[in-house]
């Protein structure tokens, strides 16, 4: 057991023990993959590397496969759900597939899990269509997924409804039943009276070859209601301007999607799981009068 997660210690665990399969939060991963003298360690032994607890961008997913040479897989759950929901292991008749279109299905949250039923619902609880592109809240129900919260009627009223668990996550969801969560409820940005999903700006910001890490939250703004943010991290040594990340994103997005304000941190807040902590984030720079933040 490795008490803390120190990359050094992990890669060495892994080669010492030859260790086939393991499941890491992407910051965890990212870690790994942007280590110096990542070259040194024997990772030969991986059969399989999972990644879970947030989404996790195509390019990093793509960067562990040349990393570990191994078969990747995206999952997703939650502790209510014992935990697994969805994993992007590849249906048969998808392994025969082109590459890109493999890589597409690999890298999404995945499909449902055994002995889980999924929906991606409307607010009227009706079922999204399969298209891959409307986006409604996934529910859950099966027997691993709890009855309710100990102690806490108000709660499981709320979040457990006619038998299905309420995530909070909002996802899309294919005509072959894989699911792409595209924010937390909790996280979606409005801005401008448009929604804004953090992941998918993130995702692009990730393609810079200069960020290391970032995580978009919305801050308070009098007059967009909320103000898209990007919290970076750059990769030693690269110095960017807040301009080239805003221009980045609005050649590959919808300009109401760019951030309005990048702002450039050491490093990101963590959870004890190792997830990027948006609320700390909020919590941190989320006051309308606050003078502190520096871009």
């Amino acid at each position: 057991m490795i008490r803390d997660f120190i990359v050094e210690d992990v890669l060495r665990l892994i080669e010492r023990e030859g260790i086939t399969i393991t499941n890491m939060v992407p910051t965890m991963l990212n870690m790994i993959v942007s280590h110096k003298g990542l070259e040194r360690y024997d990772l030969s032994s991986m059969r399989v590397v999972l990644s879970g607890g947030a989404p996790c961008p195509p390019k990093l997913a793509k960067r562990v496969m040349e990393v570990f040479r191994c078969e990747y897989v995206q999952t997703y759950g939650m502790t209510e759900t014992s935990p697994f929901l969805t994993a992007s292991i590849l249906k048969a008749h998808l392994r025969s597939v082109p590459e890109e279109e493999r890589f597409r299905y690999r890298t999404k949250t995945g499909r449902e899990f055994l002995g889980v039923e999924l929906k991606v619902v409307r607010e009227d609880g009706s079922a999204v269509k399969r298209d891959g592109k409307e986006v409604g809240e996934i529910v859950v129900r099966g027997d691993t997924v709890t009855p309710g919260y100990f102690g806490l009627e108000e709660e499981t009223r709320r979040t457990i409804r006619d038998g299905w668990l309420y995530t909070g996550d909002l996802a899309t969801i294919d005509e072959e039943g894989y699911v792409q969560i595209v924010d937390r409820r909790k996280d979606m940005i409005i801005t401008g009276g448009e929604n804004v999903y953090s992941f998918e700006v993130e995702t692009v910001i990730y393609e810079h070859p200069s960020v290391l890490e970032v995580a978009c939250v919305g801050l308070p703004d009098e007059k967009w209601g909320e103000m898209v943010t990007a919290f970076v991290v750059l990769k030693e040594g690269e110095k960017v301007e807040e301009g080239e990340i805003v221009s980045f994103v609005k050649e590959r997005l919808a300009h109401f999607k760019a951030p309005k304000r990048v702002i450039f941190v050491p490093s990101l807040p963590k959870t004890g799981s190792g997830k990027i902590s948006k609320a700390e984030l909020r919590r941190i720079y989320g006051r309308r009068d606050d003078k502190s933040v520096q871009s």
